[in-house]
C-alpha cells in the first residue's frame, strides 16, 4: 500500500472518530492506532524494544 493511500485511509479513520466520539473518542483512537503500530513493527521485527528503551533511559544511543 502507498504512503499517500495509508495517510488518507488514516486521516479518514481519525476524522470519522472526531466526528463520531467527539475530542476524548478521537484521543482514544489515536492512542490505539500508535499501540497497534508499535506492535506491528515488534511482531515484524523491525522493532527493537530493548534499544528503543536502552535510548530512552540514556543508556544507548538511538542510531
Amino acid at each position: 500500500m502507498s504512503a499517500t493511500l495509508t495517510g488518507a485511509l488514516v486521516g479518514a479513520v481519525l476524522a470519522f472518530a472526531a466526528l463520531i466520539f467527539g475530542f476524548w473518542g478521537f484521543v482514544l483512537v489515536v492512542l490505539l492506532m500508535a499501540i497497534g503500530a508499535l506492535a506491528g513493527r515488534m511482531a515484524s521485527g523491525q522493532l527493537d524494544l530493548r534499544a528503543l528503551v536502552g535510548a530512552f533511559t540514556g543508556r544507548r544511543t538511538s542510531a
